[in-house]
């Protein structure tokens, strides 16, 4: 049963909290994850209604040394796991779920979403998802 016990092997943190649509061109900024003690980080991105019918949305991964990433940089491909291509999404994608990995040695990462030609409703949101922690089991309900 161990195999297959996700549960006690990740944390899960708020990236981009639920909030009213969006109905310009502002960036959705995630919060940013602090990495310590886990070997694995994902970025999962919800859409749900994109009013707009010709509105696009691009990613962008940064990381950085400093807590508050003041020293945020975009990270190179090779440390994404999937591309921010494929992270992004159209206003054709109602009610998806996008994702983007991050390999790379940085302690702190934050995502990026912005739209582009968006006039109408935009709700995204997402979370941050840590695996293979130094220490299990994680805590429940994520500290």
């Amino acid at each position: 049963m161990a195999s297959r016990d996700l549960h006690n092997n990740i944390h899960v943190v708020t990236g981009i909290a639920p909030a009213a649509a969006v109905a310009d061109n502002t960036a959705f900024v995630s919060a940013i994850v602090d990495t310590k003690g886990f070997e694995s980080v994902e970025f999962v991105i919800l859409t749900g209604a994109l009013a707009d019918v010709d509105a696009t949305f691009t990613v962008l991964v940064e990381d950085g040394s400093a807590a508050n990433l003041s020293d945020a940089a975009a990270v190179a491909d090779t440390f994404l796991l999937g591309t921010e291509a494929q992270a992004g999404f159209t206003f054709a994608d109602d009610n998806k779920v996008r994702k983007i990995g991050y390999v790379g040695g940085k302690r702190y990462a934050r995502v990026t979403v912005t739209p582009a030609s968006n006039s109408g409703n935009a709700f995204v949101a997402g979370v941050w998802l840590l695996g293979h922690p130094k220490n299990a089991p994680t805590a429940n309900p994520p500290a």
